[in-house]
């Protein structure tokens, strides 16, 4: 049976299909030894390479648990003058792609893979995956505003943000935050848009996956 070969190779290198179209358009990608172009569809008894280096159904996938510090960003360009993840992680997995990112501001729990197919299975909402952050605020928030988004939905541009709340403090600054989507900025952009700024969020824990002990900055592999 025949597949599409940007997504044969968004499975097998863990990337967007956007950028498999841009390997091949960049002519890194062969067929049976014959440079690519997008639309190509490929047999199972093809035989596919990008930069020289086969890429198959053999392919062995690596899963990596990381623990991001505050101050680094998820992309393996560097963005102004901020360093990247990947100037912690280990060279030998400079081709795993984060799954789920957490902005510069930001810490915990970053996953990372070449298994585009469980990349997609952790991130689509329809899988509905359950991540936890602790997230500390600049103000007590308000019981009313802990209703308005734990039981109503905040809205924002980009539609309704619903979050779990558990208070961690007295002062009502700390908060447990368990959400199943994954919107750019949500859990800050949610708390704005009532006037409060989160001043810390920390991510413990994504679908099954959870830090325990692992160190800041520190990584360990794992299993799907």
């Amino acid at each position: 049976m025949s597949d599409r070969l940007n997504k044969y190779l968004a499975l097998h290198l863990g990337v967007s299909r956007r950028e498999a179209d841009e390997l091949i358009a960049n002519g890194k990608v062969t067929i049976n030894n014959s440079p690519a172009v997008i639309g190509n569809r490929i047999e199972p008894s093809d035989q596919v390479a990008v930069s020289g280096k086969p890429v198959g159904r053999d392919t062995k996938f690596t899963y990596l648990l990381f623990n991001k510090p505050v101050g680094y960003v998820c992309s393996r360009k560097q963005q102004g003058d901020n360093p990247t993840i990947y100037d912690l992680i280990p060279r030998q997995y400079h081709n795993l792609k984060p799954v789920g990112r957490l902005d510069k501001d930001s810490s915990g729990l970053i996953l990372l893979t070449n298994d585009g197919d469980f990349a997609f299975q952790m991130t689509h909402p329809k899988f509905y995956k359950t991540k936890v952050y602790h997230v500390q605020l600049n103000q007590g928030l308000q019981p009313l505003h802990q209703q308005m988004i734990s039981d109503f939905g905040v809205d924002l541009a980009d539609g309704k943000s619903q979050l779990g709340l558990t208070r961690e403090s007295d002062d009502r600054k700390n908060w447990t935050v368990t959400m199943h989507e994954g919107r750019n900025r949500q859990i800050r952009r949610t708390f704005s848009t009532l006037g409060y700024e989160v001043t810390k969020l920390h991510r413990s824990q994504f679908g099954k996956f959870s830090l325990n002990d692992l160190k800041d900055g520190a990584i360990k592999t794992t299993q799907p």
